[in-house]
């Protein structure tokens, strides 16, 4: 199994999880992290760091965020791999509470 980001990412990006990853697993894009499936070795690490609880083991992840399983794993494709915690984006504050922003999320 792996770890899947969900739709609490987008529009922060909180990048507290990348820095406990003991595998380097996170993909970044322009305002959200995604999971590689085929790094990711399910240790949850990630898990208590994320500050929006955007990540889930992917057996946890509830049935209106499914999509996110196979979105993490196309995106993880293209993605560039993150290794160091960087600032949040600039309105964060503004999106973490907020869900439903699947169309926020920018390619």
């Amino acid at each position: 199994m792996t770890h899947v980001v969900l739709d609490s990412c987008i529009r922060c990006k909180y990048t507290d999880c990348v820095d406990v990853c003991p595998v380097d697993c996170f993909r970044e894009g322009p305002n959200m992290l995604v999971i590689d499936p085929d790094e990711c070795i399910d240790c949850a690490v990630c898990i208590p760091e994320c500050p929006v609880n955007a990540i889930l083991p992917e057996e946890d992840v509830p049935s209106d965020q499914l999509a996110f399983i196979k979105l993490n794993a196309d995106l993880a494709r293209n993605w560039p791999s993150i290794t160091k915690r960087k600032a949040p984006l600039p309105d964060a504050e503004e999106w973490k509470d907020r869900t439903g922003k699947l169309d926020q999320l920018a390619r």
